[in-house]
This record gives C-alpha cells, structure tokens and sequence, in this order.
C-alpha cells in the first residue's frame, strides 16, 4: 500500500452520521455503518446536499473517538461543500480541522477486502511504520471516481497523526 505524509486544510462535509464502535461492526446484527451506507446511497442523499465541492467524492470519517480505535467513535458519510449556511433537515455538518496526515492509498481490490485489509494494515503499523504517533481527532477515507468499480476499488485513508 502506499503512503505519503501530507498537510491538509480543514474541510466541512454535510452528511449522516451513527456513534459505534468496532465491537458493534464486527457483529453484522448490530453493526450500524453497513445500514447507513447502503440508506446513503439507495436513497441518493448526496443529491440532497447543497454546494457540493466534488459532487460524487463521499467521505467516510471516524471522529469523535472516545479513546481509539476499541473505543466508540462517530462514523459519519457525506460530502465536501463549500457552504454550512444551508443544512438540510436530518443532515449533520461535520468540520475537519486541518491537520497532518498519513494518506494511504490501496492497490485495486473489490469491496470489502479493500477495507478490511487497509485497517488491518494500518491498525497493525507501529507509530515509526507511520510516521507519527496517531492522534484520533479525524480519520477518513476518501472514495471517488477510483471506486466506481466495485470488483477493484481504489481508495484513500487518511489518518490524523501528530
């Protein structure tokens, strides 16, 4: 897998959101990010978001962790706008601060063998592998035109570190 270090400036997204925890997503009975994604997009919310920067690049973030990555978390689906002003009703704001990054970028597989095997490979990497030491305020990984075909995604992570 790739990996580069880089700086980037803060961001707002306009999404959907659900607080869990690892534990619970391991469990396909009470995980609650598979439902939110599939709602996402079965239901096109990304056409309900105003000012879309890249229409058609969703962000996947973690946020809001209670510890790390054992802990709860908030997983939050959404896109990059350029304006909070005018949030439509049950959609959240989630704001990105600029921080560095470790952005890891996958070899093309399908879906989900490109996520399980991206966190694996980043859970397992020591704070030397990394670069930094993880800092748990904002995580995301980035899906654009790269991963329209689902038998050989290609993806960022990006993961905060200081």
């Amino acid at each position: 897998m790739k990996q580069v270090k880089e700086k980037r400036a803060p961001m707002k997204l306009i999404g959907k959101s659900v607080r869990t925890n690892n534990a619970k997503e391991y469990n396909k009975n009470d995980g609650l990010i598979f439902p939110l994604v599939i709602g996402y997009f079965q239901g096109q919310m990304m056409d309900q978001i105003p000012r879309r920067k890249t229409p058609g690049t969703t962000y996947c973030c973690y946020t809001d962790y209670e510890s790390d990555y054992n802990g709860d978390y908030t997983y939050f689906i959404g896109e990059e706008v350029s304006d909070t002003s005018d949030v439509p009703e049950g959609f959240q704001v989630l704001d990105i601060p600029e921080q560095t990054y470790v952005k890891y970028t996958t070899p093309p597989e399908p879906m989900p063998d490109v996520l399980t095997n991206a966190w694996k490979y980043i859970w397992d990497s020591s704070e030397e592998k990394m670069g930094g030491k993880r800092n748990y305020l904002t995580d995301f990984e980035v899906y654009d035109e790269r991963a329209s075909d689902h038998s050989k995604i290609v993806m960022d992570i990006c993961i905060g570190i200081s």
